[in-house]
């Protein structure tokens, strides 16, 4: 993509592009219908600033005041910050009990009148949780029956380490096309953060009131539209597969530390860049019945006492998850996930 943004610059290719870019559009369908096995046009694609900016989009084109969206727990934390900018109430449904995969019953307990939609996100931040083959068809055949949206976060989706597949919801149910919305972006898969380059992906109707939204919030950057479109024309994908690598590889070596947890089971870590941490049994060791602990304990304790930074659960509306990122360099790793054990075997 480097080589695609500096012929971009070199050629003063910077000026405005159409409100939800224009010159990506068509190779991002392409993308999008090998991934789905159903054809797509540029039409029904979006390029937004990120996948947060996608996110928003489908809030403030779906929601209205006093519409409800579920959201399985735990979860991304910009998941119910764009439900309640839109108007609308986030219904957490709880997954903690069925390993992190929301269970379809739960989720249509939760529902009501007013339900408009269903977040799904798979591989899942924080848990690293992948949705299999049947969950995702039994998600998709709930919304159909009860007339819901799908959105469907698959950032993660290049992460999906064996044996364990990534899938995306229309591959498995294509019968849902016309309710589901599919964000995605270059930030993980390409290492890009902040190059702010993503997609949503959904019916015709639904692009253009993107279109008339985005108009009023500004159009992708256009180096970023253009050395996206450089990269997926090249068909490069050297640097996708070395990064999955590394990937895979932080994955190994933090299992092989984790494995050694005496209070603390080990993640499954099936997908993503994160170990996610259940410290049920540290919390009843240190609290007891008392109920005054949770993960912004072991947290600070962490960082204080061990030097290692984490992401405390309670950010994902679970006080008793801690998350860890493995993306990071393998001695730098190492180095932290044996402090982190050391202190979590002595804790008291």
């Amino acid at each position: 993509m480097r080589e695609g943004a500096i012929a971009a610059i070199n050629g003063n290719l910077n000026r405005y592009t159409d409100p939800i870019g224009c010159w990506s559009c068509g190779a991002l369908a392409c993308k999008v219908s090998t991934e789905t096995a159903q054809p797509w046009s540029a039409d029904e694609i979006a390029v937004t600033s990120g996948a947060k900016q996608a996110l928003f989009n489908a809030a403030l084109a779906l929601v209205n005041p006093g519409d409800e969206v579920l959201i399985p727990t735990p979860y991304w934390t910009t998941f119910p910050t764009q439900i309640i900018i839109a108007g609308g109430t986030p219904i957490f449904v709880e997954s903690r009990h069925s390993n992190y995969v929301p269970r379809p019953p739960d989720l249509a307990a939760a529902i009501t009148s007013r339900t408009k939609a269903i977040v799904v996100n798979t591989p899942n931040n924080p848990t690293g949780t992948v949705y299999d083959r049947d969950t995702l068809a039994s998600i998709a055949q709930l919304a159909r029956d009860r007339n819901l949206w799908i959105i469907f976060d698959e950032c993660y989706g290049a992460f999906a380490h064996p044996p364990h597949t990534h899938h995306s919801i229309l591959s498995v149910a294509p019968q849902a096309r016309d309710r589901t919305l599919i964000v995605n972006s270059f930030s993980k898969s390409l290492a890009l953060t902040g190059w702010r380059i993503g997609y949503i992906a959904g019916p015709k109707n639904f692009i253009s009131a993107v279109k008339a939204l985005q108009t009023h919030t500004s159009n992708p950057n256009v180096i970023a539209q253009l050395a996206l479109l450089y990269h997926l024309k090249s068909g490069d994908s050297a640097f996708e597969l070395g990064l999955q690598r590394h990937i895979s590889d932080a994955r190994t070596l933090g299992l092989s530390i984790l494995s050694k947890l005496k209070l603390v089971p080990s993640p499954t870590a099936q997908g993503g860049l994160f170990f996610y941490l259940d410290l049920c049994a540290l919390q009843r060791r240190a609290a007891g019945d008392s109920g005054d602990f949770n993960a912004d304990d072991v947290a600070k304790a962490l960082l204080t006492n061990a030097g290692v930074a984490t992401l405390s659960g309670t950010a994902f509306g679970d006080p008793t998850g801690l998350r860890l990122s493995y993306g990071i360099d393998l001695k730098l790793l190492g180095r932290g996930l044996r402090r982190l054990t050391a202190t979590l075997n002595e804790w008291n």
